[in-house]
C-alpha cells in the first residue's frame, strides 16, 4: 500500500463537475505516473464497469473501480471535491472519489489491501478525517494506514464477527440467531468488501451472528460447513451468479443484490429472520452464468423479471444460432443450394469432393440448430430456478420440436420449467430429503409435469399458431412485408443489442432455424441483419465526415465502429448512443427502418444468421441488399449531423475536456445484435 497511493495521486480541491470528468482528472494523475498507459481505453472500461452498477455509496462516497489491462500497476486516486458529484447514489452527490485501478492479471496480496479500503470507508472516523484532512501528503498517509485512527486501513478483511449478544428471536434459548452470508460484484474489489463489512456491522448492532464469504477478484475463502449447517438463515448479496451455491440448500435466503447490503444490511437481517420465523425454505443449487431469481434492489417487478428470464434464454442461445447458421451458410456456398438433400455424410462422404464437404458442414450445422429450443427453453428456466431447472426446461423445449410447437413452445415450456421448480422449491421437506431434492426428486417431478403439459394440454394449441404465424409471414407481400421490414429495423436500433433488439433477432433466427427456411423467412433475416449493421457504421460515417462534431474518445471509437457494423455487431453504437442518446437513438431507428423497408422491398434473403458483409455472396440480391444498407447509413449520418449542429457547444474546461462521453462498451464485449 505504501506506493498504491502517493500525494501525486491526492486532488483535495476536485474541479470535475461530471462522474466522467472526475475519472479523468484523477486517472491523467495515473498516466503522469506511469501507473496508467492509456487513458481513453482506461477511461473505457472505468466506464463499461460504472455501466454495470453506478458506483455512488450513501455517505457521500463514489468509488469508480475497474480491472484494465491498461493498468501497470495496483492504483488507487483520491479526489475530494467540494461542490459534489452524482456517481448515482440515492442520499445524493459524492465528496469523496476513489478512483481504483487494477491490472487485468492483479496479484491476490494488493487486492486485498484495496479489500481492506472498501472496508474502511464502512467506517464513519476514517471518512471524516479524510474530509478534514488539508494536505495533500497527509490525506495519501491517512489511506495508506499511516496516520492514528486508520490503523485498520491496511489490514487483512475482518474475520467474521462473534456476535456473542442473544437476540430476542433467536431460534434456540441461550444462542443468537445465526446468518451466513455471500457478498459479490462484477469486478470483485470495492463494493464485495463494503456490503461484507456493512452487513457485520449491522449483525453487530441486532446482536445476532454473521459470518460473510466475500467472493472477489482475489478468490474467495469458503466458508466452514459446520458454519452454514448451524446457519438460521442465508442472505445472498450479488450482483454476479454466488459460486457453489448449493452450499446453502434448505435454508431461508435472502437474494438480493450487492448494494442493498451496503445501503440497507439491517432491512435484510430483519428479512431473514422474519422467513426463517415462518418456515420459509430456500432450495438452492450450484452457481452458474445467468442472473438468478432474487428480489433485486428495492424489488424488481415481474415484467422485469421476465424480461430477465427470456434475455438469460436468448443469451445462451445465440452461440448456436451463430455457429449454426453460419455453418449452415458455408455448406450452401461450398456445396450449393440442393446441399439440403444430399444424404448422411456418415455413408457417402468422399474426401476429394466439395461436394462432401459442404454436406458435411450443412449437416453439423443442422445438428447445432436443433439445440436452438431446448436451448433456449433449458435456459430460461434457469435464469428462473438455476440448476434444478435445466432438466425440465430441456426436456420440454424437446418436446416443443417433436410437437412441432416451435420457438413459441420454447418460450412457453422454459417459462413453464422455471415455475414448476420454484414451485416444488416451496415446499417444506424433512431435512433427511433434503440432499437428494435437487439431483432426483426436483427433475423427476419437474420433468415429468412439464412433459404432460407439453404433450397433452398445450403443444397442440401453440403448434397451430406457430404454424399461423408461419403463414402469415409466407403470405406476406408488397406493402405488408414492406412495414415489418421497417418495423424489424426500428426494433433492432432501439436499444443497440438490448432486450428489444434482441427479440428482432431472434424472431428473424428462428425463422431460419430449420433445414429449408421459406423465402419469408429469409427476407426477414436479411432485414433484421442489415438494419442492426446501420447504427454503428453510420456512427463511423458521421465521425469520418463532421469529426468536429465529436470529441476524440468518440473519433477512436468511430474507427471501430467500421469493423464492428461491418460485422453486424449494433454494440458498436453504443457509446455514441450512451453520449448522446436523444439525438443518436432517433437517428439510428429512422435508419434502421428505411434499411430494414428497402431490404423487404428488393427482395433480398440470408439464410445465414451472422456475419455482416463477409455472407454478402450467400445472400439473395446482395447489389440491392447492399444498396438498402447505404440508403440508412446515410439517413442516419445526415440526421445526427444535423442534430448534433443544432445543439449549443458546450465549453471545454481542464479536466473534463474532450473524455466525458460515455466511452465504449460494445469493444468489450461484442454480442451477436
Amino acid at each position: 500500500m505504501s506506493d498504491m497511493i502517493t500525494a501525486e495521486l491526492v486532488d483535495l480541491d476536485l474541479s470535475a463537475d461530471t462522474k466522467e470528468a472526475a475519472a479523468r482528472a484523477l486517472a491523467e494523475r495515473m498516466v503522469a505516473l506511469g501507473r496508467v498507459t492509456d487513458l481513453d481505453g482506461f477511461l473505457a472500461d472505468v466506464a463499461a464497469r460504472e455501466a454495470q452498477m453506478p458506483t455512488g455509496l450513501d455517505g457521500g462516497i463514489g468509488i469508480p473501480h475497474c480491472r484494465s489491462e491498461h493498468v501497470t500497476e495496483p492504483t488507487l486516486a483520491f479526489g475530494r471535491s467540494p461542490a459534489g458529484i452524482d456517481f448515482g447514489a440515492a442520499d445524493g452527490p459524492a465528496d469523496l472519489i476513489f478512483l481504483i485501478a487494477a491490472p487485468a492479471g492483479a496479484d491476490d496480496a494488493h487486492l486485498t489491501i484495496l479489500s481492506s479500503l472498501a472496508r474502511q470507508l464502512m467506517n464513519a472516523e476514517f471518512t471524516d478525517a479524510l474530509r478534514s484532512v488539508g494536505d495533500a501528503g497527509a490525506a495519501a498517509a491517512l489511506i495508506r494506514g499511516e496516520q492514528a485512527g486508520s490503523e485498520d486501513s491496511v489490514a487483512a478483511p475482518a474475520a467474521p464477527p462473534a456476535g456473542a449478544a442473544t437476540g430476542t428471536e433467536a431460534p434456540e434459548e441461550g444462542r443468537p440467531f445465526r446468518i451466513v452470508a455471500v457478498t459479490s460484484c462484477p469486478t470483485g474489489i470495492a463494493h464485495t468488501y463494503m456490503a461484507a463489512e456493512s452487513l457485520e456491522n449491522a449483525g453487530r448492532e441486532a446482536g445476532v451472528e454473521i459470518a460473510v464469504e466475500t467472493q472477489g477478484s482475489a478468490g474467495f475463502t469458503r466458508l466452514d460447513p459446520a458454519v452454514i449447517a448451524a446457519a438460521d438463515g442465508v442472505i445472498l448479496a450479488h450482483d454476479v451468479p454466488v459460486r457453489e451455491k448449493d452450499r446453502f440448500a434448505g435454508k431461508p435466503t435472502v437474494d438480493t443484490g450487492v448494494k442493498a447490503a451496503i445501503n440497507r444490511p439491517a432491512d435484510l437481517i430483519t428479512e431473514v429472520r422474519g422467513k426463517a420465523g415462518r418456515g420459509e425454505v430456500t432450495a438452492a443449487a450450484a452457481s452458474g452464468g445467468t442472473p438468478l431469481e432474487r428480489a433485486g434492489d428495492g424489488g424488481e417487478g415481474y415484467g422485469t423479471k421476465l424480461r430477465t428470464w427470456l434475455m438469460s434464454g436468448v443469451s445462451y442461445m445465440v452461440p448456436f444460432v451463430a455457429a449454426g447458421g453460419l455453418l449452415i451458410a458455408l455448406g450452401f456456398a461450398i456445396g450449393g443450394y440442393e446441399i439440403n438433400e444430399a444424404p448422411s455424410v456418415m455413408d457417402h462422404f468422399v474426401w476429394t469432393q466439395a461436394d462432401s464437404w459442404g454436406a458435411l458442414l450443412f449437416q453439423i450445422g443442422g445438428v447445432a440448430f436443433g439445440f436452438l429450443v431446448p436451448v433456449l427453453a433449458g435456459y430460461i428456466a434457469y435464469g428462473m430456478a438455476d440448476r434444478p431447472g435445466l432438466v425440465p426446461g430441456f426436456v420440454g423445449g424437446a418436446i416443443s420440436l417433436t410437437v412441432n410447437a416451435g420457438f413459441l413452445g420454447g418460450l412457453a415450456a422454459g417459462l413453464i420449467a422455471g415455475g414448476v421448480v420454484i414451485a416444488i422449491q416451496k415446499v417444506r421437506i424433512p431435512a433427511a430429503l433434503r440432499g437428494i431434492m435437487p439431483v432426483v426428486v426436483i427433475p423427476l417431478i419437474s420433468a415429468a409435469v412439464v412433459g404432460f403439459l407439453m404433450f397433452v394440454v398445450i403443444g397442440k394449441p401453440i403448434a397451430e399458431a406457430q404454424k399461423g404465424m408461419t403463414d402469415w409471414l409466407n403470405g406476406l407481400t408488397g406493402a405488408n412485408a414492406v412495414l415489418l421490414g421497417a418495423l424489424l429495423g426500428l426494433m433492432m436500433c432501439f436499444d443497440l443489442g438490448g432486450p428489444v433488439n434482441k427479440v428482432a433477432y431472434t424472431f428473424a433466427t428462428a425463422g431460419i432455424a430449420v433445414a429449408s427456411p421459406s423465402d419469408s423467412a429469409m427476407k426477414i433475416m436479411a432485414a433484421v441483419m442489415a438494419a442492426g449493421m446501420v447504427p454503428p457504421l453510420a456512427m463511423a460515417l458521421a465521425t469520418t465526415v463532421r469529426g468536429k462534431l465529436f470529441d476524440r474518445t468518440e473519433r477512436e471509437n468511430g474507427k471501430a465502429a467500421w469493423v464492428l457494423g461491418a460485422s453486424f455487431i449494433s454494440e458498436g453504437a453504443i457509446p455514441f448512443a450512451a453520449a448522446d442518446p436523444l439525438r443518436v437513438i432517433p437517428a439510428s431507428m429512422a435508419g434502421g427502418a428505411v434499411t430494414g423497408a428497402l431490404s423487404m422491398s428488393f427482395g433480398a434473403t440470408l439464410r445465414a444468421p451472422h456475419g455482416g458483409v463477409f455472407v454478402v455472396p450467400l445472400i439473395g440480391n446482395p447489389l440491392l441488399y447492399l444498396v438498402a444498407i447505404a440508403a440508412g447509413v446515410c439517413v442516419t449520418t445526415a440526421l445526427v449531423i444535423v442534430l448534433k449542429g443544432l445543439r449549443k457547444p458546450a465549453p471545454v474546461t481542464a479536466g473534463a475536456g474532450e473524455g466525458t462521453a460515455a466511452p465504449s462498451t460494445g469493444t468489450k464485449q461484442p454480442v451477436a445484435a
